[in-house]
């Protein structure tokens, strides 16, 4: 009986410190304060090579919303102008489906190049940089915020001398507040997986 009283309490515990946390996130800013703090240093990076990270692709070839909002971001840079070639990385179909709708705003279909095998962040960077090897122009990885830290070190560790450009992806989201838990939850992970890529040295 006594089992089942702690248990019991340990569950309640649980439950409350969840709810918690759910209910702090999901009404105040916490999700994007956190979202600003992971995408830092903010700023507008540009360079003649625009390297692009597919994130998921649905199973009808549409993309899946992380990979829109960096494609969307990744016709905007080029319609800035002083972009020579988008690099679109990503396997499963990711990348061609990418470069299927940038074509579709008007980026020219000789400027974007395509790496579709890889399957991590550390597969996009190791990839992308053996595509590239032989091309000493500058470079730029735009990437979402929460993604910047973790993909700009990975990129570095490949031996890619990369500028970092992240754009508003949770901070964006953030803004509406049936989304925040999900952005936290977002964070958590990529937390868990900075702390592995750093255990396994690939950052």
């Amino acid at each position: 009986m006594e089992v089942r009283r702690r248990a019991y309490r340990l569950l309640r515990g649980v439950l409350c410190v969840i709810g918690g946390a759910y209910v702090m996130v999901t009404v105040t800013p916490v999700a994007r304060w956190l979202s600003l703090w992971a995408g830092q240093p903010w700023n507008d990076a540009r360079a003649p090579v625009v390297i692009v990270l597919g994130s998921e692709v649905q199973t009808d070839g549409i993309l899946g919303e992380s990979s829109y909002w960096r494609a969307v971001y990744a016709v905007r840079v080029w319609r800035e102008g002083g972009v020579e070639e988008i690099v679109v990385s990503g396997g499963g179909g990711i990348a061609q489906s990418m470069r299927e709708f940038l074509v579709g705003e008007g980026v020219p279909a000789g400027q974007i190049r395509v790496e579709g095998a890889s399957k991590s962040t550390r597969e996009n960077a190791l990839f992308t940089a053996r595509l590239l090897r032989a091309d000493g122009r500058k470079k730029v990885l735009l990437v979402s915020d929460y993604h910047a830290f973790r993909a700009g070190r990975a990129f570095r560790k490949a031996g890619m001398d990369v500028g970092v450009r992240p754009f508003p992806d949770a901070a964006k989201r953030a803004s509406r507040w049936q989304e925040r838990w999900g952005i936290f939850l977002d964070l958590v992970l990529e937390t868990a997986k900075v702390g592995y890529y750093a255990g396994r040295g690939w950052i």
